[in-house]
């Protein structure tokens, strides 16, 4: 994927949603659990060292697959390389759970997901399409593509 370097770093500096010091193990072999600070910010999680302000790296937080190790340790994985997985160990059950749901809620897929459902609630229970007045009703990005019937315009 291409990026801004420059743009990256200034999202980085952005306030997150979360951020915690994780203990995080790469994808590569032989990689170890390091103390890293970790910060989701809109769709990305970024992870420094813990005494510096650019981020070692970013995590594009889409297509991937969020897991629960165990009590305390979650991992990320990406579709398209699932043997690639990055390791996070968390002080406690409840952080862990937190972050995982953090992570998943972070998507731009769960949220498009959430507007689809949405948008077809408010359509059944008003018999208006509520994005239509926005004039993006048609846009493909909005469509339900599950099988299920997309919202049409009354004639």
């Amino acid at each position: 994927m291409r990026f801004n370097e420059k743009e990256l770093v200034s999202l980085s500096r952005q306030p997150s949603q979360r951020a915690a010091e994780l203990g995080m193990k790469g994808p590569k072999k032989g990689d170890v659990v390091k103390k890293r600070l970790v910060k989701l910010v809109v769709n990305f999680l970024f992870y420094f060292r813990t005494d510096e302000e650019e981020p070692l790296g970013a995590l594009l937080l889409e297509q991937c697959r969020v897991e629960r190790e165990d009590d305390q340790a979650f991992s990320i994985a990406f579709l398209d390389e699932a043997e690639r997985k990055y390791l996070f160990e968390c002080d406690s059950q409840e952080q862990c759970l937190e972050w995982i749901d953090s992570i998943v809620k972070a998507s731009y897929e769960f949220m498009r997901k959430n507007l689809i459902f949405y948008r077809t609630e408010i359509h059944r229970m008003t018999g208006k399409d509520p994005l239509e007045q926005y004039g993006i009703s048609d846009e493909t990005r909005f469509q339900v593509n599950s099988g299920l019937q997309p919202i049409t315009k009354e004639a």
